[in-house]
C-alpha cells in the first residue's frame, strides 16, 4: 500500500501545484480573501466535499474572548470556507488553513510579480506560497490520493473537515468566529502552517499595540529645539526591545530553550508628518511585541502600558504622555506536549513515510492553533512544507515537500479514518 499511495500522490502532485498557482494568482491580503476562498471551494467541490460558506461580519470582534475587530474592515459581504464529508455526526478529525496573506511591500523588490505564482529552481514563488497556500495544496494532494485509493474513506461515522478561515495574520478572528458561532471545531487539528516537515508545538504570546507620540510641530530650521516624535517613538521601541529581552532571562519557560529571541518586539509601520521640511507634531507607530505563555492577553498589556508609563514619566522630552492603543493581535501562548496522541499519531505517519524521527519545536510567533487549545480544549498541532522568506521578498516554498508532505499527512489520515466504516 505505501508504494502505491507515494505513486498516486506523485501522480497528482501537478494538479495540486496547479491548484496553489490559481491560489497564489488570487491575492488575499485582508478584507480581499474571497476570490481565493472561491478556488479553494471549487477544489473542495472536485473532491466531494460538501462546501459551506460561513458568514464573517464586518468590523465586529469574533466573540467577547477576542475583544478585536477586524483590523482592516471591508465593505463587501465576507465569509470563510468549510467543507466536510458525508454525515451529521461531529467531525472526528479537522484540517484548518488560513487564506489571508499579508501585503508585499515593494513589488519591484520581487524577482518576479509578487501576486504571480512563479516556478524555478524546485520552489514555487510568490505572496502566500509558503505561508500558508502551500498548505492548502498539501492537503488536497493527499485527499486527492486516497480518493483514488480508498473512495469510501470518509463515507464512515467518522468525519473530516476542511477549514479555510481569514484574518489569521491580524486579529485570530477566523478560527475563534468559525468554532464560536459556527460550531466547527473536532476531536482533533492539524493546521497546515509551513513547519518544515515538523510538527510546531506552540508559540508566545502576541500584543500588536499602536503608539501615539506628540511632538512641537515646527519649520526644520528650528529642528534642533524641537523634540522629533518619531525619534522619540524609536526611544519606546528600543526601551521595549531591552525590556522583552530581560523577560527571556527572568520568565522561565523550559519549551523555549532552543529559541534564541522568543519575546521579539517589532517596528510595523511608522506614519508621521506632511512634509519634509517640518518637524511632525504626531508619529504612530505600529508595534508587535511577543511575551510569556504564563501571561494572559490582559496581563500583558497593562505591563506594557505600565512600562511604557514609566520608560517615559521623568523623561522631559515627552511632554505629553504617549497614547497605546491595541489595533490587533492579542493572542496568548500556547503548547501542546509532544507526547499527546494527535502528536504521537504524526509522528508515527511521518516516520513510515519517511524513515525518520518527527522534528517537534516550539516558536516565538503564533499561529491558530492555540484557539483550538486555550479557548475549545481541542488538540492541535501544525504541520506543513518547507517555506522560504514568509512575510518577505521572494515568499517561496518547495514544491518536493508539498509531496513529501502529503505522503506522512495521507498516512495519518488513513490510520485515523480506515479501521471505522459505515457498517459499524
Amino acid at each position: 500500500m505505501a508504494t502505491e499511495l507515494d505513486l498516486t500522490i506523485e501522480r497528482h502532485a501537478e494538479s495540486a501545484f496547479a491548484f496553489l498557482e490559481r491560489l497564489v494568482n488570487a491575492p488575499s491580503t485582508v478584507g480581499q480573501e474571497q476570490s481565493a476562498l472561491e478556488v479553494f471551494a471549487e477544489e473542495l467541490d472536485s473532491l466531494d466535499f460538501k462546501v459551506t460558506r460561513l458568514p464573517f461580519p464586518t468590523g465586529q470582534p469574533a466573540d467577547s474572548r477576542s475583544g478585536i475587530a477586524p483590523q482592516l474592515p471591508s465593505a463587501a459581504p465576507r465569509y470563510q470556507v468549510l467543507g466536510t464529508t458525508p454525515g451529521n455526526r461531529p467531525l472526528t478529525l479537522l484540517l484548518n488553513g488560513h487564506m489571508d496573506v499579508v501585503p508585499a511591500e515593494s513589488p519591484a523588490l520581487w524577482t518576479t510579480p509578487p501576486f504571480t505564482a512563479s516556478r524555478r529552481d524546485g520552489q514555487m514563488f510568490g505572496r502566500g506560497t509558503g505561508d500558508m497556500k502551500g498548505g492548502f495544496a498539501l492537503g488536497v494532494l493527499a485527499l486527492r490520493a486516497l480518493k483514488d485509493l480508498r473512495p469510501q474513506l470518509f463515507t464512515g461515522i467518522r468525519r473530516l473537515g476542511f477549514l479555510a478561515v481569514i484574518e489569521e495574520e491580524c486579529t485570530g478572528n477566523g478560527t475563534l468566529l468559525a468554532g464560536s458561532e459556527h460550531g466547527v471545531t473536532a476531536d482533533a487539528v492539524v493546521l497546515l502552517e509551513p513547519t518544515d516537515l515538523g510538527v510546531l508545538l506552540g508559540g508566545v504570546g502576541v500584543l500588536w499595540v499602536e503608539l501615539e507620540v506628540t511632538g512641537a510641530a515646527a519649520h526644520a530650521e528650528s529642528a534642533h529645539q524641537i523634540t522629533n516624535p518619531v525619534e522619540l517613538g524609536l526611544r519606546i521601541v528600543s526601551a521595549l526591545r531591552d525590556w522583552c529581552a530581560a523577560l527571556a532571562e527572568t520568565v522561565s519557560d523550559p519549551t523555549l530553550r532552543e529559541v534564541p529571541s522568543p519575546y521579539n518586539v517589532n517596528l510595523g509601520t511608522v506614519h508621521a508628518g506632511d512634509w519634509t521640511s517640518s518637524v511632525p507634531a504626531v508619529a504612530r507607530l505600529s508595534v508587535r511585541i511577543g511575551f510569556p505563555r504564563s501571561w494572559s492577553p490582559s496581563y500583558a498589556e497593562s505591563q506594557v502600558r505600565e512600562f511604557i508609563a514609566s520608560t517615559t514619566a521623568n523623561d522631559v522630552d515627552f511632554a505629553v504622555s504617549p497614547r497605546v492603543t491595541t489595533t490587533g493581535l492579542r493572542a496568548a501562548g500556547y503548547t501542546i506536549s509532544p507526547q499527546s496522541e494527535l502528536v504521537s499519531a504524526l509522528a508515527v505517519a511521518h516516520r513510515d513515510a519517511h524513515g525518520e524521527t518527527l522534528h517537534t519545536f516550539t516558536m516565538g510567533s503564533t499561529t491558530d492553533a492555540r484557539t483550538y487549545l486555550n479557548d475549545f480544549g481541542v488538540p492541535a498541532a501544525c504541520y506543513g512544507a518547507v517555506s522560504h522568506n514568509i512575510h518577505g521578498v521572494d515568499e517561496s516554498v518547495e514544491l518536493q515537500s508539498i509531496i513529501d508532505g502529503a505522503r506522512t499527512l495521507a498516512r495519518f489520515l488513513l490510520a485515523r479514518f480506515e479501521p471505522v466504516t459505515a457498517t459499524e
